[in-house]
């Protein structure tokens, strides 16, 4: 699916920061493609927002969307028919915020959300791959520590850091947006990086008892 025009900008987790979103793609070249790497919904405020002007940009062309674990639970949530299911369904974000005629509305097009973008040397994808080379959307240090670089570099979202972090041909870019961190765009082509700032959320340490090395460190150790 490599965009023949122009280069490739692959956004972190976007999380419904719906202000932070709009500021990235304002400052983004036009003709160039825009790869969302999962998890554009939940723990946000602005989900709806988000869904939105991220569907316009790829029913428009000029962007992919590709599935996160938190579409991927949302799916499933819809899908389910036990008491449990439904229960896990009414503790998702997205699901709380659009109501349940709404996110049902989503519920094909979440559904049918590609797993990885392949460029030129490069694959995007959520969260990495498993053993078989499968994409898993949950997996962490199995991948980080075992990668082989058979699909050349890999830009995943999934785990929060303070900063874009490169082990060895693994790019990580989600930088913690809704927890006050920064919004992250990556170009593969060029190793640019664009960043806007976040909206911090109250799953952040205020700002007059945190030091910066403490917000990094919380950042780091938020769940995906």
């Amino acid at each position: 699916m490599a965009s023949t025009r122009g280069h490739h900008w692959v956004i972190g987790d976007v999380h419904g920061c719906h202000k932070a979103l709009l500021r990235l793609i304002s400052v983004l070249p036009d003709d160039d493609h825009l790869v969302f790497c999962g998890d554009v919904i939940n723990r946000g405020p602005g989900v709806a927002l988000c869904i939105n002007q991220v569907w316009g940009l790829v029913t428009s062309g000029r962007a992919t969307w590709l599935r996160g674990n938190h579409e991927q639970r949302l799916v499933e949530g819809l899908l389910a028919v036990s008491v449990e299911g439904k229960d896990d369904l009414l503790a998702i974000e997205t699901y709380r915020q659009l109501g349940d005629a709404l996110t049902r509305q989503w519920q094909q097009r979440l559904s049918k959300l590609p797993l990885v973008y392949s460029g030129d040397g490069w694959v995007a994808t959520h969260a990495g791959f498993d053993e078989q080379g499968q994409p898993d959307l949950n997996v962490r240090e199995p991948f980080w520590e075992s990668y082989d670089g058979r699909y050349g570099t890999v830009v995943v979202g999934h785990t929060p850091r303070p900063a874009v972090e490169h082990r060895g041909q693994i790019v990580m870019i989600d930088t913690g947006a809704v927890y006050g961190g920064l919004l992250t765009a990556f170009c593969p082509e060029t190793e640019a990086v664009v960043q806007v700032i976040g909206e911090p959320t109250d799953r952040t340490l205020p700002a007059d008892r945190a030091t910066p090395a403490e917000r990094h460190e919380l950042i780091a150790e938020m769940p995906c």
